[in-house]
């Protein structure tokens, strides 16, 4: 078995993207080309990743779990490849490093875990915590950095920011439900159906403004903070619900499928990025973690 970056970076496209021809046209090369290492990844590993369907292709449950693995992986050499050796020797200190409940969850463990063995004379306390307690203890000096949703940040006069990863936001349905008959699909075809509500990182918060700003609003039939619960309900038809591509999976808990589309009006994404304090420099620490994810991420957006 002879698996190349190339088939994983063609994978991890073609899957972000759920069509081949979006995937093509983002890496610049042919359809053909895509379609053909996807199919000899999957001759490699023996398993189907993608199957079609009148949208493009979407996962199959042995794609969704390969994909993380290829994420790592890329990840894990672009990392290596981008940050110079040199500049790891000998840097020791703490960081304390503030990250919100979604951070934690669904983007910070594996970049975690890489500049932990990157630079393990680093010492790193991790603190979880909403969003504004992040805001004041980065204005006030009790954290250095932190990893959150920046999109969300209030006080930007006093904190600087990077965004590394902006995460579209689209419509979770289950499997059958009647809107993925529909060519298009709008804000107000969502709000004429039962709706699942996460409450967690402000999600509920950050919904409103678009859902104001159409004059519309929604036929909320359950709030929860767990995104787990709210996959659960909408795979079982319970509702749908507008939740950015970071923490999707296309499978619930139960193993019920979980389809998304793209809506007809823009949706703010979700920014995750660094935030830190204007006003303080940034120490040793710090600016190594900072320039760690700058390089991983590819330097943002």
């Amino acid at each position: 078995m002879t698996i190349t970056l190339k088939q994983l970076d063609y994978f991890i496209a073609t899957a972000e993207s759920g069509q081949v021809s979006h995937a093509a046209v983002e890496l610049n090369i042919s359809q053909s080309a895509v379609t053909a290492a996807i199919k000899t990844l999957e001759a490699d590993l023996g398993v189907r990743l993608l199957e079609r369907n009148h949208a493009g292709v979407r996962l199959t449950m042995e794609g969704a779990r390969f994909l993380e693995h290829a994420r790592v992986i890329t990840g894990a050499v672009a990392a290596a490849v981008r940050s110079p050796l040199r500049d790891r020797k000998g840097l020791a200190g703490k960081l304390r490093l503030g990250m919100s409940y979604t951070v934690v969850g669904y983007y910070m463990s594996r970049h975690y875990a890489r500049f932990r063995k990157t630079y393990p004379e680093i010492e790193v306390e991790v603190l979880e915590l909403p969003r504004d307690a992040l805001e004041s203890g980065l204005m006030c000096g009790d954290i250095d950095m932190a990893v959150m949703l920046v999109s969300n940040l209030e006080h930007t006069e006093e904190l600087a920011q990077e965004v590394l990863m902006r995460s579209n936001r689209r419509l979770w349905l289950s499997a059958d439900h009647h809107l993925l008959a529909r060519q298009e699909i709008s804000l107000a075809d969502v709000a004429a159906e039962d709706y699942v509500m996460l409450t967690v990182d402000e999600a509920r918060t950050t919904a409103a403004r678009y859902w104001d700003a159409a004059g519309l609003s929604l036929r909320a039939v359950l709030t929860t903070s767990s995104v787990e619960a709210v996959r659960s309900l909408v795979a079982a038809g319970m509702g749908v619900t507008v939740l950015s591509d970071m923490v999707y999976r296309p499978w619930s808990l139960e193993g019920q499928r979980i389809e998304v589309r793209g809506l007809v009006e823009p949706i703010p994404t979700m920014d995750v990025g660094l935030a830190w304090s204007r006003d303080r420099p940034i120490d040793p620490a710090a600016a190594a973690f900072r320039a760690f994810m700058s390089v991983t991420m590819g330097g943002g957006g």
